[in-house]
């Protein structure tokens, strides 16, 4: 098993002084650590019937669709608003300073369906709690999420926890 943790970048003072940023790209640029990402990801969820996987724009379309080729299941795109074409269901949350909106087509998923939600990065929560409420408004079950980083003293993950969803992260770093 290859250490994740080594092939993410970190850039400090990044956007802005004080942050630490995890930079994925040099994680996704190496073939071995891409794979076993996803394979990772894929393999935390098999055998609970996942019928889709849900990736939140954009990072989260990386790794999403890759574990949804490798779990055999179809892909939703998670997008910011106005960027998908034909009828769409949103859903607002709050940024640092102010508020932005997430969509999904109406039609793609019901409550036959049960989705896996994947980004590459959980800090503060605020996106994939949007995310996980957005895609639960259809009536899928979504109880489950996978994330490549885990920033776990921002909280975001106990967010998802409290909200009934099981948390898979492969690499856990402080949140600065």
């Amino acid at each position: 098993m290859l250490d994740l943790a080594s092939l993410i970048r970190t850039i400090p003072d990044y956007p802005k002084p004080g942050i630490l940023f995890r930079d994925i790209t040099t994680l996704i640029e190496d073939p071995r650590g891409f794979k076993e990402s996803v394979e990772r990801l894929a393999n935390a969820h098999n055998d609970i019937g996942i019928t889709h996987v849900a990736g939140i724009e954009a990072r989260g379309f990386i790794f999403g669709a890759g574990v949804a080729i490798q779990m055999g299941v179809g892909f939703v795109p998670i997008r910011k608003r106005g960027k998908l074409p034909g009828a769409t269901i949103g859903q607002n949350y709050t940024l640092e300073y102010g508020v932005d909106t997430i969509e999904i087509h109406a039609d793609v998923l019901d409550a036959s369906h049960k989705v896996l939600l994947i980004d590459d990065l959980i800090a503060t929560g605020g996106t994939a709690v949007a995310a996980v409420g957005l895609l639960r408004r259809t009536g899928a079950v979504v109880e489950n999420a996978g994330f490549v980083i885990d920033l776990h003293d921002l909280g975001g993950a106990e967010r998802l926890r409290q909200m009934g969803v099981r948390i898979e992260s492969l690499v856990p770093f402080a949140g600065h």
